[in-house]
């Protein structure tokens, strides 16, 4: 069995004295490590405040800095791609004080979390008009549907798409806002990222492709659901935004 090489030993042992809870290694005890040690933390920061810009602009940069350094020493990054930092930062604001002060907070995270995962989802075909045209009538309700790698949604009980999409922007929301639940539809159709406020009707549809099955099953959950629904505008509007998958 070969020898690990010193280099190796010395790169683990610098990785291990960057972590909070193991300061006590041998080059941790140099007093000019910890500024390495301060430029990771101020890493994963401003990582933190580049991927969840809605948190920050609705909390203000003070705060969500002062939570992000706590979040950063919990969950140090394991990857050099800072983009995909801060998984769980949603969850860790959901135990924080400020979510019973601004109970919508976490599920505006969660959108911002959903843009960053759609952003750098993996690149797929996505399945278009002009492909299920093609399709014999007989053949259309055993289409495989699966969403696109692209595509994300979720529901809140709050009006949460639209503080987000305002905050996002750097804008508080309008005095006008309608209190009530809204779910959202995130997916990513070509390189830009696209994200529309959907109906109850829209989310059901959704809900049934994940886990992929035919169209004659999502269009039976839907009609089940929501009676009154037109299941072929909703699977059009899909296919139009891209937010299928070609099988």
């Amino acid at each position: 069995m070969p020898l690990a090489s010193p280099l190796a030993a010395l790169q683990r042992e610098f990785l291990a004295g960057l972590q909070r809870d193991r300061p006590h290694t041998r080059l941790a005890r140099y007093p000019g490590f910890a500024i390495h040690r301060s430029t990771m933390e101020r890493a994963a920061i401003d990582a933190l405040e580049a991927n969840y810009p809605a948190v920050a602009c609705l909390v203000g940069q003070a705060w969500f800095r002062s939570a992000a350094a706590a979040y950063a020493a919990e969950h140090p990054a394991r990857d050099a791609r800072l983009v995909v930092y801060g998984e769980w930062f949603p969850d860790f604001l959901a135990a924080a004080p400020v979510a019973d002060e601004l109970p919508y907070l976490v599920d505006v995270a969660r959108l911002d979390r959903l843009w960053t995962e759609s952003y750098i989802a993996t690149d797929a075909p996505a399945l278009t008009v002009d492909a299920v045209r093609t399709l014999p009538p007989e053949a259309l309700g055993e289409l495989a549907i699966v969403l696109h790698p692209a595509t994300r949604f979720v529901s809140s009980a709050f009006p949460a798409f639209s503080i987000w999409q305002a905050s996002r922007d750097g804008h508080a929301v309008g005095d006008d806002l309608i209190w009530e639940p809204q779910a959202t539809r995130v997916t990513r159709p070509g390189l830009s990222v696209d994200s529309v406020l959907i109906d109850s009707a829209s989310l059901a549809f959704l809900e049934a492709c994940r886990g992929g099955t035919t169209l004659a099953s999502v269009v039976d959950h839907v009609m089940r659901t929501h009676p009154s629904a037109r299941a072929d505008l909703l699977f059009a509007q899909l296919l139009t935004a891209g937010a299928l998958a070609a099988a």
